[in-house]
């Protein structure tokens, strides 16, 4: 099988592109920047059609995962590359397809689980699920990153492909023992006994185990009847208090600093970063994952969390 990963350079596209490979797929990365790896790397722009959309010409798969990362501080500079870059290039890939003699059979295409509401009471799943954007008092930045991933949903809608079957993935956050990774951001703040509850500790955390991840990926690429909006999350989000207690405790560390919604402003200002990423309660359950059959080898936190602190 070929599978095409534009934006495939960062950590998800790497994950991915490392069991495709294991497995004995070809596999080939779109990147802006040229660089070595255990499989084809080409060049493009992110933007206009060029000598990389003949790749998608007779490919198995095209998993889109291109876009600026989120972690950042949301200035107006930034803002606007992150949205351009989400964008612009899923357009360029439904050109692509368009114009192919032999378009690809499935497009996956990364969205994101914040394009759900911010909150408690119950979960979100695809059909029941409340869209953010219309929360009471929630700060602009929670608002512009639901603005980015609905018009980053729009922009693969607009593509006519009708021999191509589109999933858009809403991810929670994936948990792998990579460097650079959520996962090793959460494990450094536990280790230094800065792992208490933030901001009051209530909001839920949605995540999902790395390989849990690959493993839906590929389900969703293997079952037809699978198109449209769909959630890639464990089955059990947890409250943010619980979610740290479980890694500290897999971690074997005792004590966790508590911290208030001033203190985490302060550190996310020094850190170059945004609040909103442990502030939301981002509360998503994969509703049609598991009507489809697919079975989670890390269903429930505390077990992932072991399996990552001991890697």
């Amino acid at each position: 099988m070929k599978v095409v990963i534009p934006g495939g350079s960062g950590q998800v596209g790497t994950i991915l592109a490392r069991a495709f490979v294991a497995r004995g797929d070809e596999v080939l990365v779109l990147s802006r920047r040229a660089y070595q790896a255990p499989w084809r790397v080409v060049e493009w722009d992110g933007v206009s059609l060029g000598g990389w959309n003949s790749e998608l010409d007779g490919s198995d798969v095209v998993i889109n995962l291109a876009g600026r990362s989120v972690n950042c501080r949301y200035t107006a500079e930034n803002r606007r590359e992150i949205l351009e870059s989400r964008v612009q290039s899923t357009r360029a890939i439904g050109h692509a397809i368009e114009n192919a003699k032999l378009p690809p059979p499935v497009w996956l295409q990364a969205s994101t689980a914040t394009i759900y509401a911010h909150r408690y009471d119950a979960p979100n799943d695809e059909r029941t699920g409340i869209l953010g954007g219309h929360e009471p008092n929630a700060p602009a930045t929670w608002r512009f990153s639901i603005e980015v991933a609905t018009a980053w949903e729009a922009a693969a809608r607009e593509a006519r492909v009708p021999t191509t079957r589109q999933v858009l993935m809403r991810s929670a956050m994936i948990m792998s023992p990579d460097r650079g990774g959520v996962f090793d951001t959460l494990y450094r703040l536990v280790r230094l006994g800065l792992g208490g509850p933030a901001g009051g500790g209530r909001q839920f955390v949605s995540w999902i185990h790395h390989q849990d991840f690959v493993q839906s990926v590929m389900w969703l690429i293997d079952h037809p009847e699978l198109a449209g909006p769909l959630n890639i999350s464990a089955p059990n989000p947890l409250p943010y208090s619980q979610f740290m207690l479980d890694l500290r405790r897999a971690a074997g560390v005792l004590v966790g600093l508590p911290a208030t919604h001033w203190m985490l402003e302060v550190g996310a200002f020094f850190l170059r970063t945004e609040t909103e990423l442990i502030l939301k309660s981002r509360r998503v359950v994969p509703g049609r994952l598991i009507e489809s059959g697919f079975e989670f080898v890390y269903p429930k936190w505390p077990a992932a969390a072991k399996d990552l602190c001991r890697k």
